[in-house]
């Protein structure tokens, strides 16, 4: 589904139940004395309230910060609050794990909220919204402090099921203006001859459905989500814009066969970046500092590159989300757990995040500041603008795009062999599209 995304984050400017039913285990309560559970639990206790809240690596002390304010802020209620370590882009696979183990309080990345819905891993914030009162708001308030999209991606079927914490959760291109010029970062023909006359690398992960979905995206090719959690897949059709799936492979294989290519494993692009080899890599306003780092007065970044289709030149569209903070269903206190999800996703928190981990707001009136206005990472994700994607995808899309990706990355196979391609891309649309288990 294409929408323009990034634009309302522009028109701003210019972490288990109470859910009803939802695969909660029989001898949870589900009725209305959970909710009202939820609500009372944030009331004032003479016990410690114990929570704990998972959060990325990189955002292990900004959570810390966050918590300090949280316990100065409800000072009369004493807190036993643990900080771990949980990407957001595996959330959902540490959480369905076992859903009672995982923390009261968790970030995710948007495009997991189906299935930790289905799950009955996350409260019903309809539900529980009365705790609210105790922050002087209610969820009509948190609503509508948020730009509108990142409301409907944390929304199932009417439903609001976590807090928007951060949007723009895309990928561009960085580059160094001394090696590419903003010419030649337009397209990969262009960026790939820049860096290899400059002896350098021009990175990207593959190994990922995130990233890799973005060269299809943008050749009209789509994926679509279920009612039942299935996926819809095309790419191994034709697409609406009369490009062949089997001709975006190719395209990818020429650019992954080119030697200044380097294929980046995923979750290893800041590492990439270190290490200087490269002057263009792809990734997100999370790697900005270091890139910015890395490359001093001539750090750079634009929109995604166009790539060679035929005698067409295609403009990559990148896979677009938001990242949510989840309250476990099965969390043992619930009203708090609310408030403190809450807590990190309002406008006060929203700002520091953007300041300590350039993580562009969601927040109308976070998102005014200068300092995101004039942001070069934030310049270049909002100009992709028209052409972003959210991506809608079940669980089963991401094995089988990984492997994909991989056969990409690594030539196994042939651009020559249009039969072989077909037969990839078949295998990858049944994985994809295959009933859940």
């Amino acid at each position: 589904m294409r929408k323009k995304l990034i634009s309302m984050l522009l028109c701003a400017t210019m972490v288990a139940t109470a859910v009803t039913g939802c695969g909660a285990s029989d001898d949870k309560d589900t009725s209305d004395t959970s909710v009202k559970k939820g609500t009372d639990e944030g009331s004032k206790s003479d016990e410690t309230v114990k929570l704990t809240l998972w959060g990325a690596e990189g955002d292990q002390d900004f959570l810390t910060d966050v918590v300090k304010k949280f316990q100065s802020t409800y000072s009369d209620q004493k807190f036993d609050i643990q900080i771990g370590v949980e990407s957001e882009s595996s959330a959902k696979d540490t959480v369905l794990t076992d859903i009672e183990a995982a923390a009261d309080v968790y970030s995710f990345a948007s495009d997991q909220i189906a299935d930790l819905v289905r799950a009955g891993a996350l409260a019903n914030l309809d539900e529980v919204s009365e705790v609210l009162k105790k922050a002087n708001k209610t969820l009509d308030d948190v609503k509508s402090a948020n730009v509108s999209d990142s409301i409907e991606a944390a929304t199932v079927d009417g439903k609001m099921y976590a807090f928007p914490t951060s949007g723009a959760n895309t990928y561009f291109l960085y580059y160094d203006k001394s090696k590419i010029s903003e010419t030649d970062a337009a397209n990969w023909d262009t960026i790939l001859a820049a860096a290899k006359k400059a002896g350098k690398k021009v990175g990207m992960t593959l190994n990922s459905g995130w990233y890799v979905a973005s060269f299809f995206y943008g050749a009209g090719f789509t994926t679509g989500l279920n009612a039942d959690g299935t996926t819809t897949m095309d790419w191994n059709g034709t697409s609406p814009d009369g490009i062949k799936g089997t001709d975006v492979v190719k395209s990818m294989l020429d650019i992954t066969s080119n030697s200044a290519f380097r294929a980046v494993t995923d979750g290893k692009l800041s590492d990439t970046l270190k290490s200087g080899d490269c002057c263009a890599i792809i990734s997100g306003t999370w790697d900005a500092g270091v890139a910015a780092e890395v490359w001093g007065e001539n750090y750079a970044a634009i929109k995604l590159p166009t790539f060679t289709v035929g005698d067409k030149q295609v403009q990559m569209h990148p896979a677009y989300g938001y990242k949510l903070e989840a309250v476990n269903a099965y969390s043992e206190n619930m009203g708090w757990a609310v408030l403190l999800a809450e807590f990190i996703s309002n406008e006060e928190s929203q700002t520091k995040h953007f300041e300590t981990a350039e993580q562009v707001p969601t927040n109308i009136k976070a998102l005014e500041a200068d300092s995101i206005k004039k942001n070069v990472a934030v310049a270049a994700a909002t100009s992709q603008a028209d052409f972003g994607v959210i991506q809608e995808v079940g669980g089963k899309y991401w094995d089988p795009a990984k492997t994909f990706g991989e056969m990409v990355a690594k030539g196994k196979i042939s651009a020559k062999d249009d039969a072989a391609i077909q037969k990839v891309l078949d295998k990858l649309v049944d994985g994809v599209t295959a009933p859940l288990d």
